[in-house]
């Protein structure tokens, strides 16, 4: 790999030389303007007697390890701007993401490309090397520093590949700062990453991805820390998200919040969903209907394996989650369980009766949840109906609730 033409900590405090060779200051910091371009260096900041000088990027004559040398004197006084992402005041020492990587990383310098006119940031770096590179600053020539630190592997990552976490809204568009990249992560990885930032910078992630996304998150951290996110949120927000969990899900971190706020989410949400969800708060949280989802599909007890398919089509959103179909009366009451694997051998016409499960095995919405997780060891369950009083279907308990329980203990 070819050396670089600069990194950051070798650019700050370099000596700024007017037309006439004259020094008018030192480098004090460098920023881009994401929305002009990306990774171009747009102003170079310069430190000169009581203020701060900005120059632009065509006022650079020649950068090197020397120094920088203008060809145009037209210099202004810097003034703050929120379109620029500062990179010693924004960026070093600071979190970011790796998005290749998965994970929080902290910079400890930025690699420059470019010619001797015009830089653009090439890397962000945070290994050992990187902090070798700043330790040595100002103690050793930067052309020794260059040679010791070869035998030092480099930890970077591209510039494309970081995702820059910035928790005030209005200066996170002035910035063009987005998490769609976040997006395409697999939900356990994305929770795994919200979990090691700051608080400011979990609520600038969720306030930001779409809400689905965020929903599949939020089920993968852990559960204190997913109210936190919440109360975080505006309520409108957070209903959206809410909006986009199972019911047994929203349920569950709904009841970890102080109960005002809850309701606000609640009031935000919309009617069918808010209905779900307050009627599975009513149950307490150690019991099966504290446990059950309310997502689930039933048939008629009389319904064949077309109508089965139909149903299927239908509810595509639960296909990942979906194991068994449930039979039941014209008052709801449960008659069977079919797993969803013997569908796909029997004829279209075929009576999802003759498909059930021979035992139905089912628990009342009171039963205790360490009975429920022994039912499910006893008979190797993947799913199981929760019924009322009655014996009407009130919801369904899956595997996965139940994993989620023996890891909270």
């Amino acid at each position: 790999m070819a050396e670089p033409l600069l990194y950051l900590t070798e650019m700050v405090g370099l000596p700024v030389y007017d037309l006439r060779g004259r020094r008018i200051g030192r480098i004090r910091d460098a920023a881009i303007v994401p929305l002009l371009d990306p990774v171009r260096v747009d102003r170079y900041l310069v430190g000169g007697g009581w203020a701060w000088l900005s120059v632009g990027y065509q006022q650079i004559g020649e950068i090197s390890l020397d120094g920088i040398r203008l060809n145009d004197e037209k210099l202004v006084p810097y003034h703050d701007d929120e379109y620029m992402l500062r990179l010693v005041r924004d960026l070093l020492d600071q979190q970011i993401i790796d998005i290749n990587g998965r994970k929080v990383v902290r910079v400890n310098d930025v690699t420059f490309e470019g010619s001797l006119e015009q830089l653009r940031v090439l890397e962000v770096d945070v290994g050992v090397r990187s902090i070798f590179r700043r330790l040595c600053q100002g103690v050793a020539p930067p052309l020794w520093i260059r040679r010791l630190q070869r035998s030092i592997p480099p930890k970077s990552i591209r510039w494309e590949f970081a995702n820059i976490i910035e928790p005030d809204p209005r200066r996170r568009l002035r910035l063009n700062i987005t998490h769609q990249k976040l997006e395409s992560m697999h939900p356990a990885d994305l929770a795994d990453i919200v979990e090691e930032l700051s608080p400011e910078g979990r609520e600038a992630i969720f306030e930001t991805i779409d809400s689905e996304v965020a929903a599949d998150a939020l089920s993968e951290v852990d559960p204190k820390m997913q109210a936190s996110i919440l109360e975080s949120l505006e309520p409108e927000k957070a209903a959206d998200i809410v909006e986009e969990m199972a019911p047994d899900e929203a349920a569950d971190v709904l009841a970890e919040l102080e109960e005002a706020t809850s309701e606000e989410i609640l009031e935000e949400m919309e009617t069918a969903e808010e209905s779900e969800v307050r009627e599975l708060l009513e149950f307490e949280e150690d019991t099966a209907g504290g446990m059950m989802n309310t997502e689930y599909i039933a048939l008629g007890e009389n319904a064949g394996v077309a109508d089965a398919l139909t149903a299927l089509r239908g509810n595509e959103e639960l296909l990942e989650s979906l194991n068994t179909l449930f039979l039941i009366d014209t008052d709801r009451r449960l008659k069977g369980a079919v797993p969803l694997a013997r569908l796909f051998v029997a004829s279209p016409d075929t009576p999802l009766k003759s498909l059930a499960a021979e035992t139905l095995i089912q628990v009342p919405v009171g039963e205790k949840q360490n009975r429920v997780t022994e039912t499910f060891d006893k008979y190797n369950l993947l799913a199981l109906p929760v019924v009322d009083e009655e014996g009407v279907l009130a919801g369904v308990i899956t595997a996965d609730d139940v994993i989620s329980v023996l890891r909270s203990k």
